[in-house]
């Protein structure tokens, strides 16, 4: 279905409004924070149709971010504008090709997955970039690897040249009081520097979302996943 010009005017002046309010928080934190790091900012469109991406694009949003290959890839079929697209969720092995599509895929969060992946890329001649995903709080609820077993497997991914590890990603609990942001945000940090340590060129850091990005940054943040700050609450 065509996007109509109407629709996506509309869009475009909320989410430019949105998107320079929070470029100047990130400015904020970042300063507050210390580091002197990059941010990117990624607007997560997830549920939005594909008149967000054409809307956070007009803002100068130039990273989007996906959770799902399916919609991610409908999107991509209705706009020609030249966004990076990254895939911010779990992946499954059996659709691991798709990761070829991405920039970016946030998500490697097992050592099946990384085989897979590197497969994919081989076959095609192509590097990935990846993340690391690392479950710093715990939960049972969130994939990733658990701290403890960061070296090991960045020494592991060595082997894997089809993959290039970029850094790391972390989700924090929703709702978590700001010791407990810091807490896991400063434990990406630290995984961070193991992946480092092992031989990559690992700088960046993907954490943060509408509710906890301005900490995230103040934490060492280079990405931040963005939707509902952006375009509202989810449809």
């Amino acid at each position: 279905m065509p996007i109509s010009d109407h629709t996506t005017t509309a869009w475009a002046g909320v989410v430019q409004e949105a998107v320079a309010e929070v470029r100047t928080r990130i400015a904020d934190a970042r300063a507050r924070g210390g580091h002197g790091q990059e941010v990117t900012l990624i607007a997560v469109t997830k549920t939005h149709g594909p008149e967000s991406v054409l809307a956070a694009y007009a803002a100068g949003v130039t990273d989007v971010g996906e959770n799902r290959v399916q919609e991610a890839e409908s999107k991509m079929a209705q706009l020609a504008i030249p966004v990076r697209w990254h895939l911010i969720g779990h992946l499954q092995r059996n659709k691991a090709k798709h990761a070829l599509r991405f920039s970016l895929c946030h998500g490697l969060d097992s050592e099946r997955l990384a085989v897979a992946l590197h497969e994919e890329a081989d076959k095609a001649g192509r590097t990935l970039d990846v993340l690391l995903q690392v479950n710093v709080s715990g939960e049972g609820s969130k994939s990733g690897i658990g701290p403890a077993d960061v070296p090991a497997f960045a020494d592991r991914l060595q082997a894997l040249h089809g993959l290039r590890v970029r850094g790391v990603m972390t989700m924090a609990p929703y709702e978590a009081d700001e010791r407990v942001l810091r807490t896991v945000f400063s434990g990406a940090r630290a995984a961070r520097a193991q992946v480092q340590a092992a031989g990559h060129d690992a700088g960046w850091l993907s954490m943060g979302m509408s509710g906890d990005y301005e900490i995230a940054v103040e934490e060492g943040a280079t990405h931040v996943r963005l939707g509902t700050v952006l375009f509202g609450g989810r449809t």
